[in-house]
């Protein structure tokens, strides 16, 4: 090898890292939240749809920076769009960390700390709403500079790269749960560590030009690839929680600006989108929700059960993330062995048996159902990356860019809430049941993305006797459990989409990943599974 492929292969390796290590800051934000959420809850006086919502903030607007930078990543640059999230990462630790300021001091009357916890529920909204912007800026730059990195194996190295994820879940698990009992605003100062180092090597770095672009695919072929089909999903959600949900519009309202993004795109683009692509995008709603939406609470949901063996619930995520740390590194093989689509299959049998197990499990057996868990879920982001990588690569950035979006948005909006809605009906419809008095007591009425429903009042909770405060408590028990056995309908529903998009490319000879005409790859595609035909189009 000469000198100068020595060095360009060392650069883009150390490109590499520097992509790894902004992703494992992503996942320290992500982290300290789930650790955190229930101790925000009890200082900020928090239902369960409400730490829903600030956790459903912490992914949503990752979406939309991911699908909206994805549309100019091109034309801005690479090194821009990562300065933005590295703004947007510092600005977070500021505005949570200061949210306990904002409350009412000791002796205020009963407004002044009701405005005060409402203001410290808006700042840590806006802290993580500014973390997540940030987060899917980092995707926006990271998925596709990999792909163009590694045309030729996207799949497993963009399995690797999104090790970084669950090794940051690891890294910051770990130190939380060392920090112990200390002040929680110190914990979320450790998203600094991964953030300055980020930072400092990104300023180092040569990006290079995206496939599409080095393959001279144009900017309006690569939005017919995305489709007018893909901006009405991608509108819908974004405009159903930032107009809805944020800002209480109307449906009428929110239709109108839907179809005032929509029809002027479908205008200019004149194409559905690949009706492969967009059943692929409406997957990913369902794929986040068991992923990501079960590891958002995963720390909240378990944390009854663990306390009864003495341990913090951290540690199960912690060793799930572990799991997929590991396996994300030696994705490769196996993907050469089944396929992804093979690989995606299996993923969602063992995730939905796993989460089953998990809703069941009590004492060491919480172990066992928990690796169960991390083995099902650790292929399914990436593997699903590098899937509309290899079959969509016209639709560059954005095509790519947009899978995950659509995931963060479809999880945001609806999974997180989905699961603390799931809470409080479980816990309230048996309170009101079986203890009649007790729900009329602690029970309130508020609205949510799925409409007004009836929740637990923290506060209420803990004005009860020790008795009925006990009882209660055993209802939130039997509640978090039974919200993990309905989640796992969510990998059987993608289970179906799997195998049939696998008799599919049995149909046409086997998957192939198509490399575009002009990149210096062209001639060396490499097909998965046997078959020699090309795959039609999809």
């Amino acid at each position: 090898m000469s000198d100068a492929a020595t060095q360009s292969s060392h650069s883009e390796k150390y490109l590499f890292w520097a992509c790894f290590i902004a992703l494992i800051a992503t996942a320290f934000g992500f982290m300290v939240r789930g650790v955190l959420i229930d101790e925000w809850g009890t200082q900020f006086g928090l239902d369960d749809v409400e730490k829903g919502q600030i956790a459903g903030v912490g992914v949503w607007p990752m979406g939309v920076s991911i699908i909206l930078f994805s549309l100019v990543i091109d034309k801005i640059g690479y090194g821009r769009a990562m300065a933005f999230a590295f703004f947007a990462h510092i600005a977070y630790a500021v505005v949570v960390i200061c949210a306990p300021m904002v409350l009412a001091p000791e002796g205020a009357s009963a407004a002044e700390i009701a405005a005060g916890k409402s203001a410290g529920y808006w700042m840590l909204y806006i802290g993580n709403l500014i973390f997540a912007l940030g987060n899917g800026t980092v995707e926006a730059v990271i998925n596709p500079v990999v792909a163009t990195l590694f045309s030729r194996e996207k799949t497993k190295w963009l399995n690797i790269l999104h090790a970084g994820w669950p090794g940051g879940l690891v890294l910051a698990g770990l130190l939380t749960i060392a920090m112990g009992d200390i002040d929680w605003r110190l914990k979320v100062g450790l998203i600094f560590l991964p953030v300055l180092t980020y930072g400092i090597m990104m300023l180092q770095c040569k990006f290079p030009l995206s496939e599409r672009v080095a393959a001279g695919s144009g900017y309006r072929e690569m939005l017919q690839e995305f489709g007018i089909l893909g901006a009405l999903i991608v509108t819908m959600l974004i405009v159903r929680e930032v107009l809805g949900s944020v800002f209480g519009f109307s449906p009428t309202i929110q239709w109108a600006v839907v179809a005032a993004v929509v029809v002027p795109f479908g205008l200019y683009v004149r194409a559905l989108g690949r009706p492969m692509f967009i059943f692929l995008l409406l997957i990913m709603i369902p794929l986040a929700t068991t992923e990501i939406g079960t590891d958002s609470w995963i720390t909240s949901l378990m944390e009854p059960e663990m306390a009864t063996l003495g341990m913090n619930a951290a540690w199960v995520l912690v060793y799930t993330s572990f799991i997929m740390m590991v396996l994300r590194f030696f994705a490769g093989p196996i993907v050469h062995k089944i396929s992804p689509l093979g690989l995606l299959a299996v993923s969602c049998v063992i995730a939905a048996v796993g989460l089953l197990a998990l809703s069941k499990a009590a004492g060491i057996m919480i172990l066992a159902a928990a690796t169960l868990y991390g083995f099902g879920k650790t292929f399914f982001w990436p593997t699903m990356l590098g899937v509309v990588s290899e079959r969509f690569p016209k639709g560059g950035a954005l095509t790519l860019n947009a899978t995950g979006g659509v995931g963060m948005l479809g999880v945001g909006v609806l999974g997180a809430p989905f699961f603390g809605l799931l809470q409080e009906e479980n816990v309230t419809d048996h309170l009101k049941q079986d203890q009649p008095a007790i729900y009329e007591q602690i029970t309130s009425e508020k609205n949510s993305v799925f409409g007004p429903y009836t929740a637990v009042d923290p506060e209420k909770k803990e004005e009860l006797p020790a008795e009925e405060k006990k009882t209660v408590e055993e209802y939130v028990l039997l509640s978090k459990k039974a919200t993990l056995a309905t989640v796992a309908i969510f990998p059987c529903i993608m289970l179906v989409c799997y195998l049939a998009l696998i008799a599919y490319f049995k149909s046409k000879g086997g998957y192939t990943a198509e490399i575009l005409a002009g990149h210096p790859d062209a001639e060396e595609a490499t097909k998965f599974t046997s078959g020699s035909e090309a795959p039609g189009e999809a």
